[in-house]
Parts: structure tokens; sequence; C-alpha cells
């Protein structure tokens, strides 16, 4: 088995057509289904189930395509890391953040980390959730950000943030009779919320109202906060987020409300795979952690 072969199978299982994956691959389509055929010989299954509906994966391709995804994976970070620490660096941390949704705080932290670290290059990715779990359990990421701990096996979840949730609603909305909203109230209107399959979900008491399909709640999911803002702007829905996150936001279309129920809040976890041996030699997650941990404390 050769990486030749690896490569192939990646291309063919994203295209699942010969023609397709034999273009990309900038070969023809008999080399292609003879080193499929070899990669199968050599397992001693069928990767792929082929007829005249097309070609799909079987269940042991699907189990390999995850497997073989990791190995790139893990070539590609193995040639990252050589050229960081070419470029003088120990290697590289990986840090994972909610796409579309990230926290103020962690310019502080990131700071923190050049000024004590600097040997220590970091590198951020916006990802959605499920990018984050996927890159956690095969190495991609080191360190990840979200607001759920609900993330399965292999992952620990620590909360590192915990915000008073506010809602967001238009300048002239009826909601602005209230100082603080009652929730009660708030639901009667259409809410515009970060989407749970991109972000997970909330774990405050609002999220779980969303999540009461007795509570029949009029909900709009979005990819974003950029998203959810203009729509709130709009006059759309309402909105909500973290106290943290209102603060370096300057919209005049846009009021910002606390609610009348008290202990709403809004939690962020510290995500990170449970075995560390992914992290680059010289390079301490307890460290990076425990500075966190110190940024919370002050």
């Amino acid at each position: 088995m050769e990486l030749r072969h690896l490569r192939c199978f990646v291309v063919l299982a994203e295209e699942l057509h010969f023609t397709r994956a034999a273009e990309r691959l900038h070969i023809e389509q008999s080399p292609l289904s003879r080193t499929i055929k070899e990669l199968e010989d050599e397992l001693g299954v069928l990767l792929f189930d082929r007829d005249r509906r097309g070609t799909r994966l079987t269940q042991a391709g699907e189990v390999f395509l995850q497997d073989v995804r990791r190995v790139f994976s893990t070539l590609e970070l193995a040639r990252e890391n050589v050229k960081a620490v070419s470029s003088g660096y120990l290697g590289i941390l990986r840090i994972a953040v909610p796409s579309g949704c990230i926290d103020p705080r962690l310019s502080t932290f990131l700071a923190r980390c050049r000024e004590e670290d600097p040997e220590v290059e970091i590198r951020l990715t916006e990802a959605l959730l499920t990018d984050q779990l996927r890159g956690l359990r095969s190495g991609s990421f080191n360190l990840g950000f979200a607001c759920t701990a609900d993330v399965g096996d292999g992952i620990i979840a620590e909360p590192v943030w915990v915000d008073s949730v506010v809602v967001a609603v238009a300048a002239r909305h009826p909601l602005l009779v209230h100082k603080q909203i009652p929730l009660e109230d708030l639901i009667r209107y259409p809410l515009v919320v970060a989407g749970p399959r991109l972000f997970g979900n909330c774990d405050c008491k609002l999220g779980q109202l969303l999540r009461d399909e007795a509570a029949k709640v009029n909900v709009e999911y979005v990819g974003s906060m950029d998203m959810m803002l203009t729509l709130v702007a709009a006059g759309y829905g309402v909105g909500f987020a973290s106290a943290a996150r209102i603060r370096v936001l300057n919209r005049p279309d846009i009021v910002w409300r606390s609610l009348a129920t008290p202990n709403v809040i809004h939690t962020t976890y510290l995500l990170r795979p449970e075995s560390d041996t992914d992290t680059p030699a010289g390079i301490s997650l307890d460290r990076f952690i425990a500075r966190l941990h110190e940024q919370i404390d002050e």
C-alpha cells in the first residue's frame, strides 16, 4: 500500500465518479480503476459498490475513509511542524474557534500567549462545532472553544467563561417598553439564533426553551453573529448573545436589554482531546490552559 493508493481512494470517495476523480488526479480512468483494485486486493475488502446506479462507498469504505483522512491530516501536521521548527519555533499550537462567533476575551489570551511563549506559533482556525470535534479527535486541532459541553467521547469540555445572556432588539421594537425583558414576552416574537447544527445547543435556560417542543417558539436559525444582527436590525426577529460579546458591538440600529429572568447564563467551554499525544514536542498544553485560568481569575 502506497500513498498514491490512498490519494486515489480519497478523491474517488469524494467524487463517487471514476471520470471526475481521474480528472482531479490528472490520470486516465483505467490507471485509477487499477489502483483502486490493487488497494482492495491489499485490504481484502470491497471499498466501493459499482453498478448501473453509480459508485458508492461500502461500509468498509466509509470506515477506511475516516482513517485515511486521519493519515493525511497527520502527514500535513508533520509537514507544518517541520516548517515551524525550521523557522525557529518549537512547533504549532492549533486552536479552533466558533465560526462567526468569536469571544472578544480570546484576543487577551492570545496576546499573553505570544508574549510569554514567543517560541510557539499559534494558529487560529474558524470552524463549525462538527469540524472542531473532528479536528480535535484527529489531531488537526489541539484546543477549541464552544458554547456547549455536549461534545461526545474522547474530548474534555471545561467551562472557562460565564456571562449573562442579553437580548438584541431593533431600535424601535415594542419590547423596549421593558427595561428588563420578561422571558414570556420575549418568546412571543420570532427569535433569530445561531444554528445548533453549526454551533451546538446552547446550554442556557433560553436555549433549553428553544428545544422544548411544547413551548412552540418561532425560531429562525442562522450561521453567524453578523447574520443574526442583520436580521434583528431589519425587524425579522429578536436575538440574544452573551454580555461579553455585546461590549465589542456598536450598532445604532440595535438595542440590548437584559432579561427579567435571573440566572440565564451563557457558558463558553474550552475543548481539548483526552489524549495530548499529537501536541508537538516542547509545547505544553497544561501551560496554556493554566494561563487561560489565570486570565479568568483576574
